[in-house]
C-alpha cells in the first residue's frame, strides 16, 4: 500500500525530481550554521524578510524540538521577474532556507527554485529560475562551511 502511494506521488502531475528538499551537511553545530545565514545574505545584498525559529515557538508552547530555523529571504527584482511569468508563482516566493539539526549534526536545506517551474506557467523564466538555482547552492554551501570553488 505505501509504494502505491509512493509511486501515486512519484507520478502526479507538476511534481517534479526537483521538488525534493536539497540537504547539506554543514561544518558546525546548528547555532553557528544559524548565525552565519544574516551575514551571507547581506553580502549578497540580499533581503531578509523574516526568520521564523520553530524550536523557540515550540519552547513557547511549551513543547521540545531540535533547532529548526527558517529564513526567508530574496531579490525582490529577481523574484518579480519570475512572478511576472506567472503570478501564481508568488505562493513559492520569497526563497526559503531551513537550518535543522537532526542525527548529531547541522543540516541547510532548501527547494531548487529550479522545481517552480513544475508548478507555474514559467518557460520564459528558465533563465532567472537557473540563476537563482546557482545562487541559493551557493548560499547554502557557504552557510554550512562547504562553500565550492
Amino acid at each position: 500500500m505505501l509504494a502505491a502511494l509512493l509511486l501515486t506521488l512519484a507520478l502526479a502531475p507538476g511534481l517534479s525530481a526537483t521538488d525534493t528538499l536539497v540537504r547539506v551537511r554543514s561544518d558546525a553545530p546548528a547555532a553557528a550554521t544559524i548565525a552565519r545565514v544574516a551575514p551571507t545574505l547581506a553580502a549578497r545584498k540580499l533581503t531578509l524578510f523574516a526568520t521564523v525559529d520553530h524550536a523557540e515557538n515550540a519552547r513557547a508552547a511549551g513543547l521540545t524540538l531540535p533547532a529548526a530555523t527558517v529564513f526567508i529571504f530574496g531579490n525582490p527584482a529577481a523574484g518579480t521577474r519570475v512572478m511576472q511569468c506567472d503570478i501564481a508563482s508568488a505562493i513559492d516566493l520569497p526563497l526559503r532556507l531551513l537550518v535543522w539539526e537532526a542525527d548529531g549534526a547541522a543540516w541547510v536545506g532548501y527547494r531548487d527554485p529550479a522545481g517552480l517551474a513544475g508548478h507555474h506557467d514559467l518557460a520564459r523564466c528558465g533563465e532567472i529560475l537557473a540563476a537563482m538555482s546557482r545562487a541559493l547552492g551557493a548560499i547554502a554551501a557557504q552557510v554550512a562551511g562547504t562553500p565550492k570553488p
